[in-house]
């Protein structure tokens, strides 16, 4: 079972599982870390970056980009995009069995939240205002950034660094996005951590659910594909 694919799915997996566990604590009524706050949601899911890095290194893929955005920036970066075809169902899928296995570990709560926004925002992301031109570009900034970031992290010039080292550190600068730029959006940066569990919230029978919000859906995908390509056209001709 070890393979590039599978790692970089069982990464996603567990980036989604501890990601959107951590949003469930803060978020669903009769969970001990209720309105533990945006800190600590910040907090959980740099944490959660840096398993799924580690997970995904452990179970095959050298990669650990556990992101479509990430694999396009490489792709575009360095002229080849065969593993595109290759990473990014797995990592829809990983996102996708990540959310349903934290909608089931969680499985109580979802009677108890009446609230069909917080049960939303358990799977996927939302715009605090919803503006279409600024909700794009929140993301596609949080998205360069964030390419910019690992490629400077894993730069020639910080050869010496180690791979576990730079895992951390790519979880501190996810945890600086959501910090300073993630109060707009959500700070999606990745389709396939809002795409998978969007899918989850839609298929799942979760009591009180409403609906997917369809219509916003496209932005968390295609403005990180646009900042993630941006950024890999600017580290090719740089």
């Amino acid at each position: 079972m070890i393979s590039p694919v599978f790692g970089e799915f069982l990464g996603t997996f567990v980036l989604i599982l501890l990601g959107n566990g951590v949003v469930a604590g803060v978020l669903l009524e009769k969970s001990k870390s209720k309105d533990g706050g945006w800190i600590v949601i910040t907090a959980g899911w740099a944490f959660a970056v840096i398993l799924g890095i580690f997970t995904s290194n452990a179970f095959g893929s050298s990669d650990a980009h556990l992101n479509p955005a990430v694999t396009l920036a490489f792709a575009v970066q360095n002229g080849d995009f065969s593993k595109l075809l290759l990473y990014v169902p797995a990592q829809i899928a990983g996102a996708f069995c990540g959310a349903v296995v934290n909608y089931l570990h969680y499985l109580p709560h979802w009677k108890e939240t009446k609230d069909r926004g917080k049960i939303l925002a358990v799977f996927s992301t939302e715009p605090a205002i919803s503006n279409a031109t600024s909700n794009f570009f929140s993301e596609f900034l949080g998205t360069f950034l964030l390419i910019l970031g690992i490629v400077s992290i894993f730069s020639s010039r910080m050869s010496g660094l180690q791979t576990h080292i730079g895992a951390f550190l790519v979880g501190i600068l996810v945890w600086s996005i959501g910090l300073s730029m993630g109060g707009t959006t959500g700070y999606a940066i990745n389709p396939a951590r809002d795409l998978g569990p969007r899918l989850a919230h839609f298929l799942l029978p979760i009591p009180g659910k409403g609906p997917s919000n369809w219509k916003y859906a496209w932005l968390p995908i295609a403005a990180p594909l646009a900042g993630a390509a941006t950024a890999g056209l600017f580290m090719r001709f740089l």
